[in-house]
């Protein structure tokens, strides 16, 4: 990863963890959780449409590792999610569930919200992610 990239993609990438910051921030403000509001909130979303689109214009440069990091922050998201819900609903039945649930996705946001925060570090210090 040699190439130094434009200024432009570097605010380009501060943005975009800007965007999945305002879904913490609103996941941590409001009644929706910060798994649900990263996974399903406008900001979010936009954000990983704009990784997709400008993936091939970071080719090469540190910033490949961020869009990586926050590509697959998304989708590992949704996954671990989804998992917890796959888990809790059948131990409702034992009512377990409704312990596991609400659990589960708050770790599911912690883990969402380290994320965000690491990688923007990372890239404040132009330092690349080990995707």
């Amino acid at each position: 990863m040699e190439n130094r990239p434009r200024d432009s993609l570097v605010t380009y990438t501060h943005v975009i963890y800007g965007l999945h910051a305002l879904s913490v921030l609103i996941g941590v403000t409001s009644a929706v959780t910060v798994a649900g509001s990263f996974l399903f909130g406008l900001p979010s979303i936009v954000a990983v449409i704009m990784n997709y689109v400008r993936r091939s214009d970071v080719h090469g440069s540190f910033l490949e590792s961020h869009f990586r990091w926050q590509i697959r922050t998304f989708w590992w998201g949704m996954l671990l999610s989804l998992a917890v819900w796959l888990v809790s609903i059948p131990l409702m039945l034992v009512l377990v569930g409704f312990a596991t649930l609400p659990i589960g996705i708050a770790l599911v946001g912690l883990w969402i919200a380290y994320r965000v925060i690491r990688g923007w570090l990372n890239l404040r210090d132009a330092r690349p992610m080990y995707a």
